[in-house]
This record gives C-alpha cells, structure tokens and sequence, in this order.
C-alpha cells in the first residue's frame, strides 16, 4: 500500500483500518438488528420494562452513517434476529431464558404487542422504519446472536471483496459484539461505532467497548460517527 494514499479513521487503539485501505469496494456497513422488539415502541424490550432511550440512542447517529455511506456506494448489511415460525430453530433453553426475563412468563414465540416475539414476518421483528433498508441491500436474518452463525454473511463479505466492517446497532454487549468476536476470528478488519451501538444496561455497552480496545485491539477498534463521517466526507 502506498502510505501516501493511506485513508483511515480516528480510532482506539489504532488509527482503523489497520493498514490504511478504506474504499467503498472493499467494505461494508453492518446494522445489527435495529427490530422493532429490541429499540421500538410495545416491542421485546420495552414490554421487559428496560429503558426504551438507551436501544434507541443509536438511531440518530446511524442515520446520518447509513445516508453517507449509500451514497458513496458502500455496501450495506443489515441484519434481523429471528426465528422460524414453527420455532424449529429456536433452542429451548433460549425460549426458557426469555421467558424468565420477560413480563409474565412472556417470551420468544409468544404474543406480545407487536405479534409473536422475535418471529419471521411478525410486526415486531421488522427493522424499524427509520432505518429500513432499501430495495437491493442485503438483508442477513439470523437466528441467534452472531451474525456469522447459521447465514450466508461470510460468504456474500468473501463474494463482494469485503475485508473490512463497520458495526453498528444493538445490543453492544450481545449482538454486536458476537458479531465483532466472529468476524474478527474470520480475519476480517471490524471497527464498531460507539454512538451508532447501544445496550440495555450502560455499564454493559462501556465494558463491551472497552474489552475490544485492550491488547493492542484485540477484536478491532473503537470509533463513532464523527471520526468517520470526517474522513469519508474529508
């Protein structure tokens, strides 16, 4: 690569991607699950009684990143947690976990406002409008929390030439962050977005973040909206 025409974002613990090389063609942007169960109104986790602002701060910031990064020909990944509507991929200790959570002993598959929790085709299972892909960008649905696990994510990354991946969505503890372990082992070059994830718990969405910073960036590195949007508008 020639440093002199290096391109790179502000992040920690490195300036991301690590070798300088960021191009629309050569990397996408992946938002996680951005459900109506996980960050709207009457879905999942609003009705566990979780403070709905937190999975929703994301919104904004991811906005502003999505419309910049489509009009720059960047591909775009979003991604649905859920489940068959027979449950046949659900695992039963996944469905007893949720149930302990939920109100009522509520949990995926059953009825909730929003129509069966965390089910294909149901309201609640919808990226939400604000964010609702266009016709043509990739729509990877997922049964559990990774997104490499049981899809064809790698093999359409692997396909379109992509290597590195900026991730984005909720929740930064669990789904983004399986994701971000995934990808990492998979040897593609991952930096998440802190203003653009969120959590159900705060402490949770800054540990999450600061685990990916240590031994020299372990998973990748930590940026925000800003630091990108200053180099892919620079």
């Amino acid at each position: 690569m020639n440093i002199a025409n290096s391109r790179t974002i502000e992040a920690k613990p490195y300036p991301w991607p690590y070798d300088g090389n960021l191009r629309p063609d050569n990397t996408a942007l992946v938002i996680i699950d951005m459900q109506t169960d996980f960050c709207g109104f009457g879905g999942y986790v609003d009705r566990m009684g979780y403070d709905l602002s937190m999975t929703r701060a994301p919104i904004e910031p991811i906005s502003r990143v999505l419309a910049t990064m489509r009009a720059q020909g960047f591909t775009i990944i979003h991604t649905r947690e859920g489940h068959r509507p027979d449950l046949s991929d659900l695992p039963a200790n996944k469905r007893w976990r949720s149930r302990q959570a939920g109100i009522g002993g509520v949990g995926i598959g059953d009825d909730g406002p929003c129509g069966k929790i965390l089910v294909r085709g149901e309201k609640g299972w919808e990226i939400i409008d604000e964010l609702a892909p266009l016709p043509g960008e990739i729509i990877i649905d997922k049964p559990g929390k990774g997104s490499f696990c049981a899809t064809d994510l790698e093999l359409i990354l692997r396909t379109r030439g992509i290597d590195n991946l900026v991730l984005t969505g909720i929740t930064t503890d669990v789904c983004v962050h399986t994701t971000m372990r995934e990808a990492n082992d998979r040897g593609f070059e991952c930096t998440i977005l802190a203003d653009c994830c969120g959590a159900t718990d705060r402490g949770n969405h800054e540990a999450a973040l600061h685990m990916v910073t240590m031994q020299g960036g372990v998973f990748g590195t930590v940026s925000d909206s800003r630091a990108l949007l200053a180099t892919l508008e620079a």
